[in-house]
């Protein structure tokens, strides 16, 4: 790729759903640039970040319907590109890891079985070579006795570790970009950070770009390079993450404002009031 251009490029991403009481915006111009980085993507359940990562990869299926003045990836453009350009692109160099990914796996095939079948769709290797780049992944991964789990079903595994192994299927590609849609939430605190960790050695070793979409500000501000904040479909505002307590619009210091600390003893959490005006004044 080359290094003068962003590894993607969002311009008035738009995404509606035809109901029968109306047509509902929900993303409203969303637009921003990507590099070789870990940007995080927050805001309030219903603010677009699960669809606006589905936008980019052509997920969101009828009655949606998905509109922006530019959809680059890697010089590509992805607006133009057909249903089987797209599932050459799907895996191999855009990977996504869904909410509750766990529930992703195909619950009557072996773990080890669907890695490699994701390595043999996009690298078209030998079985033994899958195998082998499958048990590779576990490792790197952080899984111990990667033998046992390569044979376990999903059922057989934690939650922790199923979504250890469907990071590994997403990664066993090698692509170029990860989205991952809050696929720590499910999680206690040290399983947490123990994904987190992995996804960022795996992120910095293999050059990628991550779009990581998450509710957890604090999450965010200690695990991204730059955060999103968005509200309605809009976004609000693009911050460093290292400065993310500096934000200066009234949404992100709302939700900044919600967040339990302890040296608050018994006191009640503050409200977000919210100001449809925000929707309108949007970057």
């Amino acid at each position: 790729m080359s290094t003068s251009r962003p590894l993607l490029d969002v311009a008035d991403l738009r995404v509606d759903f035809a109901t029968p009481k109306g047509v509902v915006q929900a993303v409203r111009g969303v637009s921003f640039t990507l590099g070789r980085e870990k940007l995080g993507v927050v805001g309030e359940s219903g603010s677009g970040k699960s669809v606006t990562g589905r936008a980019i990869l052509k997920l969101v299926r009828p009655p949606g319907r998905v509109t922006a003045k530019r959809l680059s990836f890697d010089g590509i453009d992805l607006q133009a590109c057909d249903e089987p350009a797209m599932r050459a692109i799907r895996g191999r160099r855009i990977s996504m890891v869904m909410q509750d990914p766990k529930f992703s796996l195909n619950p009557v095939m072996p773990v080890g079985t669907q890695i490699a079948e994701a390595y043999r769709l996009h690298g078209q290797g030998s079985a033994a070579e899958a195998k082998r780049r499958a048990l590779e992944m576990l490792e790197a991964v952080r899984i111990r006795d990667p033998e046992r789990v390569y044979r376990a079903y999903p059922h057989e595994v934690s939650g922790g570790m199923g979504q250890r192994i469907m990071i590994a299927m997403m990664l066993i590609p090698d692509p170029d970009l990860l989205i991952a849609d809050e696929p720590t939430s499910a999680l206690d605190v040290t399983v947490q950070l123990q994904v987190l960790a992995i996804l960022d050695d795996l992120v910095t070793q293999r050059g990628m770009g991550l779009i990581f979409i998450s509710h957890d500000l604090g999450l965010v501000a200690s695990f991204c390079d730059r955060v999103l904040i968005l509200y309605g479909g809009r976004v609000m505002e693009v911050c460093d993450a290292k400065r993310l307590g500096e934000a200066t619009h009234p949404y992100t210091r709302g939700l900044l404002d919600c967040l339990p600390r302890i040296e608050a003893g018994h006191a009640d959490l503050p409200v977000l009031r919210r100001d449809p005006a925000w929707l309108e004044q949007g970057i």
